[in-house]
């Protein structure tokens, strides 16, 4: 066989349509290339490159998961058109199977169009703190159809993307990677409250995972029924394990408040009983 006849070997028809072997190589080749220009544009968008490592990592990944999208749709329809099929006539022709394939898979195409308005508004970004459902992770992956997160039990948890859009989402790293958090403190009454003051702000100096700025502060916030009431306000990027950054200051706070001679209270209640003025008798008749 020679090569002309190779590339002209027929290899089936559609309807009308012709499939010949030279078409479908092209076909072949079409998605060849395309997966090439993924791999390349992967490569200059999401390493930083000079103008590009202006964008932040996070709107990279989101830019090269709609060109990402983007190639392959226009990829596979130039490969059916290559091949030799009207992309028209096959729409048309398949509309009835659409429409069925609609009602079936309703979720399932509510999900997929979720996924192109999370890629294209930039409301959601891999790396974000999440907090959905009362479920606090962050996002490893945004698919078309359903995203990934990793709670704070290590737990991989797959998500449809609609719940993004219709249900309240708290995303902590929206517009910002510093996330402000709160720590409370009770103290006794009597204490030193400048004392208390200076051990509260040096525990959040001394702690790495705290920002430097915002300046993080120290708020004087009510007199309680049995302390006085401070609060530690800071700012972390370390919203995942921020549960972790609060512990190691609530300990290093009683370390210092009790190396001062600072009390930190607990609740305590005087109870006083009250002679009952009547009496009490027995079975008998007698008075006990």
């Amino acid at each position: 066989m020679t090569s002309h006849e190779f590339f002209n070997l027929e290899l089936g028809r559609f309807g009308e349509n012709v499939i010949l072997m030279k078409n479908v190589l092209l076909g072949i080749i079409v998605m060849a290339i395309t997966w090439i220009l993924i791999l390349f544009l992967r490569k200059m968008i999401l390493q930083p490159r000079f103008i590009i490592d202006k964008v932040d990592a996070k709107r990279r990944n989101s830019v090269f998961l709609i060109i990402k999208f983007l190639g392959w749709t226009i990829s596979v329809f130039i490969a059916i058109k290559v091949m030799g099929f009207e992309i028209t006539a096959l729409l048309f022709g398949s509309t009835a199977l659409l429409i069925g394939l609609g009602l079936g898979l309703q979720n399932i195409f509510k999900d997929f169009v979720s996924g192109l308005f999370l890629l294209f508004e930039g409301s959601l970004k891999i790396g974000d703190i999440v907090e959905l459902d009362g479920i606090v992770g962050k996002v490893l992956e945004i698919n078309l159809r359903s995203s990934e997160i990793l709670t704070r039990d290590d737990v991989t948890i797959i998500i449809p993307n609609s719940k993004f859009i219709v249900e309240k989402v708290t995303n902590w790293s929206h517009g910002s990677d510093d996330v402000r958090f709160t720590v409370n403190v009770n103290v006794a009454y009597g204490s030193d409250v400048e004392r208390v003051f200076y051990c509260l702000e040096q525990t959040m100096e001394e702690n790495s995972y705290i920002s430097k700025t915002p300046k993080n502060y120290v708020r004087f916030k009510n007199f309680g029924e049995s302390a006085l009431k401070f609060e530690l306000i800071f700012w972390s990027k370390h919203g995942f394990i921020i549960d972790n950054v609060k512990s190691d200051l609530r300990r290093i706070v009683y370390k210092k408040l009790a190396n001062e001679g600072l009390n930190i209270p607990f609740p305590q209640r005087d109870i006083y009983i009250k002679e009952m003025a009547s009496t009490f008798k027995d079975k008998s008749g007698d008075k006990v």
